[in-house]
C-alpha cells in the first residue's frame, strides 16, 4: 500500500509546479503524483503524511563534495591566500588521520547532507572505503570516487595497480544505493601515462570517472607555460613536466579522459572551445561556486554551461574550502554571481533549482533513476518548510527556496522510499556520538599541524 505525501506545493522538475499535490511511494519508488484530492481518490486506503506549507521537490543532489574532510571546516583559513600552501597543509593533515578518524569524519559530513536534504553524492576520497560506510550508515545515495594521484610518469604502473586493487575493496562494498568510481586528482597532481592508463581502466570496467579541472590561476599557468607553484613543485621533487601548451580541457580529451564521459569538478577557466569538447563529449560539470570564491579562484561560467545544454550539477566541495554542506546556499550564490556576466542572460531560480536536482543527477549519469519526481523514479524526495518568517510571503515556491531559504528549512529527507531525515532527527546513526568523536580527530589533526 502506498504512502502519500502532501503538501501545499511539489515540484516535479520536469513538469509545471502542482499546488496543493501529493506524491504515492510504493517501497522504493513513486507510483503517482499529482493534485492531493486526486492521489488521495486513486488509493484511500492508504495513510497521508501532509507537510502543509511546505514544498515536495526532488533530493537535492551534492555533485561534488569531500566527505572526510568534513573535520577540517575552518582548519585552512589562514592558508586561503595561497592554494599551493592550502593544498600542502590539508595534505599533511590528512596523512595524520587514521582510518577510524577518516569515518568518523566522513560520517559526520553525511550526516549534515541528510539534515540538508541532500539524498545523492558526488564524494571524491583519497580513503573511499570510508566514504562509503559513512554514506550507507546514514542511507544516502552515492558514488564515492577513489582518488588516484601520482605525477611522476615512472610510477604509473604501479600507482594504477594499487588503484585497482583499491577499486576491487570498493565493489565489495557496493549497495544499490552506493557505487565505486576513480578520480585522477587533477593535471598536477597525475602524470599523463597515468591518465591515460586510468582512462582505459574505467572505459573496460564501466567505472565512473571525476576529476578537478581549470580550478585555479595556479593550474593554468602550468597547463599553458610550466611556470608557477605546481611547476616548481616538480622540479624540487625531480619530477620533469612536459608543458602541453594547452587548456585542461583539451589536456583531458588528448588524453582519453573525456571519452570515459567524467565528471570535472569547477571549470573555472574554460573557452568557447572547451566548452564545446565537454558538451560534445558527454562529459558533466560540478559548478562550486562558493568554493571557488572563498579560495579566491574567480567564477565559472554557469550560465554557459546551461545556455549550452552541458549537463551541471551544483557541489559543495568539502567544508575545509566551503564550511558548509548545502546546496541550497550554493543554488542561491550560483544564481546571484552568474547575474554579474553581463554577456548572457540571468539565471533563473527555477534554472538553479534544476541544478540542484536534474542536473546533478544528469552530470552523474543518473537521471534515469533520480533527479526528478515523476511516476517510476527511485523515491529520493526533499521536504521543505515554507512556513517561515523569512520566506512570507510565498508567491513562486522555487524563488522562495532559492532566494530565502537554506538547508536548515528541510524537515524531510528521502533516500529510495526510506526516511534518512525528519524532523530535526537523522534516522540511521547516533549524531550526539559522531559530534562527540569528531571533536577528538580535530584535536589530532591541530597537534599534527602544530609539530
Amino acid at each position: 500500500m502506498p504512502i502519500i505525501y502532501s503538501a501545499r506545493w511539489v515540484l516535479p522538475i520536469v513538469t509545471p509546479l502542482i499546488e496543493n499535490g501529493a506524491v504515492a511511494v510504493d517501497d522504493a519508488r513513486i507510483v503517482a503524483l499529482g493534485p492531493s484530492t486526486e492521489i488521495k481518490s486513486k488509493f484511500p486506503d492508504s495513510r497521508v503524511e501532509d507537510f502543509g506549507q511546505a514544498a515536495i521537490m526532488p533530493g537535492l543532489v551534492n555533485s561534488h563534495s569531500h566527505l572526510e574532510l568534513t573535520v577540517m571546516r575552518g582548519f585552512l583559513e589562514r592558508e586561503e591566500n595561497d592554494f599551493f600552501v592550502w593544498l600542502r597543509k590539508l595534505t599533511f593533515a590528512r596523512l595524520a588521520m587514521t582510518s577510524e578518524d577518516l569515518l568518523v569524519s566522513a560520517t559526520c559530513g553525511a550526516i549534515e547532507a541528510a539534515r540538508a536534504g541532500v539524498t545523492c553524492l558526488a564524494d571524491a576520497s583519497s580513503s573511499a572505503m570510508q566514504a562509503m560506510q559513512a554514506l550507507r550508515a546514514v542511507g544516502l545515495r552515492g558514488i564515492v570516487y577513489q582518488e588516484s594521484f601520482g605525477p611522476d610518469p615512472a610510477l604509473a604502473d604501479s600507482n594504477v595497480a594499487t588503484l585497482r586493487k583499491q577499486v576491487a575493496e570498493m565493489r565489495a562494498c557496493e549497495s544499490d544505493l552506493v557505487r565505486a568510481g576513480v578520480s585522477p586528482h587533477a593535471p598536477y597532481s597525475v602524470s599523463a601515462p597515468q591518465l591515460e592508463l586510468i582512462s582505459r581502466m574505467a572505459i573496460d570496467d564501466a567505472l565512473p570517472v571525476m576529476m578537478h579541472a581549470a580550478e585555479s590561476q595556479a593550474e593554468r599557468l602550468f597547463m599553458l607555460k610550466g611556470e608557477g607553484a605546481f611547476a616548481e613543485g616538480l622540479r624540487a621533487r625531480g619530477i620533469e613536466w612536459q608543458t602541453p601548451g594547452i587548456s585542461t580541457v583539451k589536456y583531458l580529451s588528448r588524453l582519453g579522459i573525456l571519452a570515459t564521459k567524467p565528471l570535472l569538478a569547477h571549470c573555472l577557466n574554460v573557452n568557447a572551445g572547451d566548452l564545446d569538447l565537454i558538451k560534445q563529449s558527454g562529459a558533466g560539470v560540478a559548478h562550486c561556486p562558493k568554493s571557488n570564491a572563498k579560495l579566491g579562484h574567480g567564477r565559472a561560467p554557469f550560465a554557459h554551461f546551461i545556455s549550452r545544454g552541458i549537463n551541471v550539477g551544483l557541489g559543495s566541495d568539502s567544508v575545509a574550502s566551503n564550511n558548509t554542506c548545502d546546496i541550497l546556499e550554493e543554488a542561491r550564490f550560483a544564481t546571484l554571481l552568474a547575474r554579474l556576466d553581463q554577456d548572457s542572460s540571468p539565471i533563473t531560480a527555477d534554472q538553479s533549482l534544476s541544478a540542484a536536482t536534474l542536473g546533478g543527477a544528469r552530470a552523474l549519469g543518473l537521471d534515469d533513476q533520480i533527479g526528478a519526481l515523476a511516476e517510476g523514479m527511485q523515491a529520493d524526495i526533499t521536504v521543505l518548510s515554507l512556513n517561515g518568517a523569512h520566506q512570507q510571503p510565498v508567491d513562486s515556491p522555487a524563488d522562495a527556496i532559492v532566494f530565502s531559504s537554506s538547508g536548515r528549512d528541510v524537515v524531510m529527507t528521502m533516500v529510495s522510499g526510506k526516511e534518512t531525515y525528519r524532523d530535526g532527527r537523522v534516522c540511521g546513526v547516533d549524531e550526539s556520538e559522531f559530534r562527540e568523536r569528531i571533536e577528538q580527530v580535530r584535536i589530532t589533526i591541530d597537534s599534527a599541524a602544530s609539530v
